[in-house]
């Protein structure tokens, strides 16, 4: 994918400290297979929505072929 996104379902966000740079790893699965595969993507903080707790349906940006951003999906009422 160049360009696009992916919606997913949030399992865990960890933090990673590496030389002292924190990034993120965040953890989820496809929409529609919830127990299957984990994916991860290796983020900054700025990249990441804070306001995510698992369980959550995120959406993922990439841009060729790397995740540059996660948000969160805001269900419709």
């Amino acid at each position: 994918m160049l360009k696009g996104t992916r919606d997913g379902l949030l399992k865990k966000v960890q933090p990673v400290s590496i030389h002292g740079q924190v990034t993120w790893d965040v953890f989820f699965t496809d929409v529609d297979d919830p127990d299957g595969q984990p994916h991860v993507a290796r983020l900054g903080p700025e990249a990441v929505a804070q306001n995510m707790e698992p369980g959550d349906r995120i959406q993922i940006e990439y841009l060729v072929g790397v995740a540059v951003k996660v948000s969160r999906v805001v269900p419709p009422m």
